[in-house]
């Protein structure tokens, strides 16, 4: 695939020379010699799922982004130019991601790559992204693949599931006091992400999963994980899925008379995943994210006030959530870093602008710190419990763990 992806560059660049163009100049439209970038605009790309059965957490995410994006081109844009982004859908669907992936670099020309959504069709494009020297900044997902090899040309603004997965464990087994654990994951790069990250943690205590079980993505066939982890008698499941897949395991269960503590990592979708698991809301349903609740208070400040203002005035019918926050987060480290860039616009600028930000403030006990060889801006990991239909912030472990020992 990389080799592909080399050679289809080249023909690429090939034909740009033999029209008689630069190969930096701008073919579609703007006057200047980096791609994306004219006197009056600059162009990003966007691959993500606006449809099937990931399109929730793909709207959420751009119009969070979007929210933050026409507010800076309502003041001014940056240095004069407005921020414009080519959204194209790839349903979840990695071949198809890729696709639009190349559709943006070489048919729209755009300066960097922007708010990608899902393990399997981000990690499909590293090679492409490596092989054009093109920023990608700021993805929902947690994957390790894309922190690690390091690569300059991929910004990550959220935590990892590793660290997400880690977390979660070290609550689970030394707070409330389970050792019999097992992981519901999606057959992908994604659910294996969160598969490895839980399995290295307990590595720290010695422990290892009582069942492993997984379900295709795309589907909700979900009994057959079901009954392995039910056998298993696992006292908690850790769920590494979609908000479809892991509600209907959950609801399933429940119907079962099955009730483990249900740990869900940040990208299934807290507000989707209420909503489809419905009236039911047991004190056993958790649920960790890498941005605070999207909720304030009159007279609070910073960046989760200004996403749900901003929301209101551009998606006056949109209700905040802890997925648009994150694309709310995305927009804002991109603009800081095109601000940071300067009327000079290039790619590599673009870069050296991010690796430049250290310690900016975002809100209270939230900053984001980026460096030569530090691609990810968060590390908090903040924790959620489903109560009357809705997740909401948690802290008390051990009330949790009296709850839990009282229905077993």
């Amino acid at each position: 695939m990389r080799n592909a992806i080399r050679i289809l560059l080249c023909l690429c660049l090939l034909l740009w020379a033999a029209a008689g163009c630069d190969p930096d100049n701008n073919s579609t439209g703007t006057d200047s010699r980096m791609p994306g970038v004219s006197d009056t605009t600059i162009r990003l790309g966007s691959s993500l799922a606006l449809t099937g059965h990931a399109g929730y957490l793909g709207t959420q995410t751009l119009r969070g982004a979007q929210a933050y994006l026409r507010f800076i081109n309502d003041s001014g844009g940056i240095h004069g130019r407005r921020i414009d982004v080519i959204a194209l859908d790839d349903s979840y669907d990695p071949p198809h991601c890729l696709v639009n992936t190349q559709n943006l670099i070489i048919d729209n020309n755009v300066l960097a790559l922007f708010c990608y959504v899902g393990t399997p069709t981000t990690v499909k494009v590293l090679p492409l992204v490596e092989e054009a020297r093109i920023p990608l900044i700021g993805m929902f997902t947690g994957a390790n693949r894309l922190r690690e090899p390091f690569n300059r040309y991929v910004i990550n603004i959220r935590a990892s599931y590793y660290q997400e997965t880690a977390s979660a464990v070290q609550h689970i087994v030394e707070d409330l006091g389970i050792k019999r654990i097992a992981v519901f994951y999606q057959y992908d790069a994604y659910g294996f992400d969160g598969l490895v990250g839980t399995e290295l943690a307990l590595k720290k205590f010695g422990l290892d999963l009582v069942a492993r079980s997984s379900y295709i993505r795309g589907t909700q066939s979900v009994e057959d994980g079901l009954e392995k982890i039910r056998n298993s008698n696992a006292e908690a499941v850790i769920m590494v899925g979609t908000y479809g897949a892991c509600a209907r395991f959950i609801n399933l269960a429940r119907d079962e008379d099955y009730n483990p503590l249900f740990y869900n990592v940040s990208f299934v979708g807290a507000e989707e995943l209420a909503r489809r698991i419905g009236t039911y809301s047991p004190a056993n349903v958790l649920m960790s994210q890498v941005v605070p609740p999207p909720s304030f208070s009159a007279g609070d400040s910073g960046v989760v006030a200004e996403y749900v203002t901003l929301l209101k005035k551009y998606f006056p019918d949109d209700t905040p959530s802890f997925v648009g926050l994150e694309g709310f987060l995305n927009a804002r480290i991109l603009v800081e870093g095109l601000e940071r860039a300067g009327r000079d616009l290039t790619r590599e600028g673009l870069i050296q602008a991010i690796e430049s930000i250290q310690d900016l403030e975002l809100g209270p006990g939230m900053s984001i710190t980026y460096g030569p060889k530090d691609r990810q801006g968060l590390d908090a990991i903040y924790f959620t419990r489903l109560e009357g239909g809705r997740f909401m912030p948690f802290d008390d472990w051990a009330g949790l763990k009296a709850r839990l020992e009282k229905n077993r």
